[in-house]
């Protein structure tokens, strides 16, 4: 096992900025499990969007781009890879005839699900070795921000 790296120095702006401290995080932990992915032959755009339709019955492109963080051209051409292999389906949305709703196939949904499991054991894996990290704060926390975060203007 690896020596803890020195800490930084502690006049750096990063080292307590918050935007940063979360980026970092997520960057670490997740570095882990898209290593487990990687040796599955999955990218991460297809686990994000397998995982953004566990437990949905459709979810349009546009929501599939901001949930997964792509652009939506990029989601459109990884949809179209997706539905190739079989993993998703796009079907009419029933209300709205020009909205497309984009669903797991039964393939999808076992890939899906085999992942889904590697990912709740690889996060308690993580919050195992943090047991200081009360796990439901955090995330209550997490989903407050989201919730309560506006879209940023463009102009």
């Amino acid at each position: 096992m690896s020596q803890p790296s020195p800490a930084p120095p502690a006049n750096r702006f990063v080292d307590d900025y918050l935007l940063y401290l979360l980026a970092r995080a997520s960057h670490l932990i997740s570095a882990e499990f898209h290593e487990q992915l990687r040796r599955r032959g999955i990218s991460v755009p297809v686990w994000r969007v397998l995982a953004s339709l566990v437990g949905s019955t459709g979810e349009t492109v546009t929501g599939l781009a901001e949930t997964c963080l792509l652009q939506q051209p990029t989601m459109t051409k990884l949809l179209d890879r997706m539905v190739r292999d079989g993993l998703v389906k796009r079907t009419q949305d029933t209300r709205d005839r020009r909205v497309v709703r984009v669903a797991l196939t039964t393939r999808g949904e076992v890939m899906a699900a085999d992942l889904v499991q590697a990912a709740k054991l690889h996060e308690a894996e993580i919050l195992a070795r943090h047991p200081e990290a009360e796990t439901m704060a955090i995330k209550s926390l997490l989903r407050a921000i989201v919730s309560r975060q506006t879209r940023p203007r463009r102009g």
